[in-house]
């Protein structure tokens, strides 16, 4: 190894168009700009074949990003696998369907809860609806559907167009002798779906709307939805929580002993409420009358910390990441975030691993994350974070550093302008301390991006444009700084899977056969 190496990824920063809706662009960022300009750069796909989704017009995100640049590898991800399972039958065949199935043609009810949407980055509907009908083939007279409404993987405000793709599919089960309905619901950003225990308040509203049935009372999920929107203005994402109710009282309690399916494939914003369901000893909210349903995800969303228990397909099991690799050749790591992406450089990073590979060579570090709106401190934690990077190079204790700025991303979602175009010029501000921190200390800084967010603030479709608050699917970044060699990136198309194996060809390691090529 000629130097240590830094890894700055730029979560949800792409290469827009450079127009007024391309906050990378329009913000102010004098380091990432003369980067580009002076280093070898390319630029990487970060969506769809390239990180395991079926197919192009699927965008990535944070978690399928992550196992592609620590892993050196492309797996069939969440959406691929649950399709697949679907098409030919492993889902329905698992112990785990046929036991809920069996549970709830004896007389209790069968729950679906997830996103709503077809995104392709949680869950997709058409998963959902595959479910719906299989249990109506199977004999399940009862069926509630907690939905969570998107507007952050789609649209902004398309929530109504999947009620109703729902609402067409039960009716037509209803026709044939079924029950089923949407029970309670709300927006993905107030409740159910926290991640890294950021709010737990937010789960708990959860809780109560869709177990206990507690809140706004509507005859519809299209009533709840039109009337909040008149209300307060808010986008999908955002929209407050419902209770379809009939005569006065709630369609579709959760109660104790149902079955209950948690219809999502990523595991970020899917483990809490698992946890609430699963867990005998749970005590991050109270849980008034629960005794325990039969519950199950669509996938384990996390292996090693069981979660949750049961699961109705098996996830991809990654071997040889770069952890690993660089474990088995004594290099020293450390990886950094806040709250919010801290998973990523950690468990997704080492291809969907709690812990640590070597306890002896890595140290990972969370520095909290507020609980407020992204908008509103659009800075979020980048000053810590970069101050801690700095600190870390400076002691010179470790041979691979990695962080996440989680700016672009998560306030790209807001689907604020100013407020993205700020948190870029934050993320650039700790672009150039690391940059100052790699001359003093003598690093080679590689930046790069897991998919693009903050370069498309907006889209136009039909001759209107509006706020885009969804992934793009732009190509990233992939810079290599170094003040004392000139690197040449060999020509190429390249994804994310390819900068594993280009950290270990700089360090003079060898990579495994199963990888992707190196672009250096």
């Amino acid at each position: 190894m000629e130097k240590p190496i830094v890894l700055v990824i730029m979560d949800g920063v792409g290469k827009g168009d450079g127009g007024s809706g391309d906050a990378v662009a329009v913000a102010k960022t004098p380091t990432l700009d003369h980067l580009l300009a002076t280093c070898p750069h390319t630029y990487l796909k970060a969506h769809g074949t390239a990180v395991g989704l079926p197919s192009d017009d699927d965008m990535g995100n944070s978690e399928v990003g992550h196992n592609a640049l620590g892993c050196g590898q492309v797996y069939s991800q969440g959406a691929k696998l649950v399709g697949e399972s679907i098409e030919n039958g492993t889902l329905f065949a698992s112990e785990t369907w046929c036991d809920l199935i069996a549970n709830a043609k004896d007389g209790h009810t069968l729950h679906f809860m997830g996103l709503l949407s077809d995104g392709n980055v949680h869950s997709n509907i058409h998963h959902l609806i595959a479910l719906l009908n299989r249990a109506h083939t199977e004999g399940v007279k009862t069926v509630r559907c907690h939905i969570l409404l998107d507007g952050r993987d789609v649209p902004a405000t398309s929530a109504l167009e999947y009620v109703e793709m729902l609402e067409t599919v039960m009716a037509g089960i209803n026709a044939q002798g079924g029950d089923y309905a949407i029970a309670s619901g709300g927006g993905r950003m107030q409740v159910t779906m926290d991640r890294y225990e950021a709010n737990w308040a937010m789960v708990e509203r959860g809780w109560k709307t869709h177990v206990l049935g507690e809140g706004r009372l509507f005859a519809s999920a299209k009533e709840a939805i039109e009337t909040y929107r008149a209300e307060t203005g808010c986008i999908d994402q955002d929209l407050p929580a419902f209770v379809v109710a009939k005569d006065g009282a709630p369609v579709g309690k959760i109660e104790n002993g149902d079955s209950v399916i948690l219809y999502n494939f990523r595991g970020d914003r899917a483990q809490e409420i698992s946890l609430a369901f699963d867990r005998k000893d749970f005590d991050k909210f109270d849980r008034p009358g629960y005794t325990g349903v039969k519950f199950a995800g669509m996938l384990q969303y996390d292996g090693d910390l069981n979660i949750p228990e049961h699961y109705l397909v098996q996830p991809p099991v990654i071997t040889n990441t770069l952890t690993e690799v660089l474990c088995q050749a004594g290099v020293t790591e450390y990886a950094l975030s806040e709250t919010q992406k801290y998973g990523h450089v950690t468990y997704f990073w080492n291809g969907n691993r709690s812990g640590k590979v070597s306890e002896e060579l890595e140290v990972y570090e969370e520095i909290p994350s507020d609980v407020i709106p992204f908008e509103q401190a659009p800075a979020m934690k980048s000053k810590e974070i970069t101050e801690k990077m700095v600190q870390n190079m400076a002691s010179k204790k470790f041979q691979f550093l990695r962080c996440n700025f989680p700016n672009g991303d998560m306030v790209g979602h807001t689907g604020v302008m100013d407020a993205v175009v700020y948190a870029m010029e934050c993320v650039d501000a700790g672009l150039k301390a690391i940059i100052e921190a790699a001359d003093k200390y003598g690093y080679t800084v590689l930046i790069t991006a897991d998919h693009g967010n903050a370069d498309q603030m907006t889209e136009t479709k039909k001759g209107k444009t509006s706020v885009r608050t969804a992934h793009s699917l732009n190509p990233v970044p992939f810079i290599i700084y170094d003040r004392d060699r000139q690197w040449v990136i060999k020509e190429g198309a390249y994804g994310l899977a390819n900068v594993a194996p280009t950290i270990v060809k700089m360090m003079g390691l060898e990579a495994p056969a199963c990888w992707e090529d190196s672009m250096v």
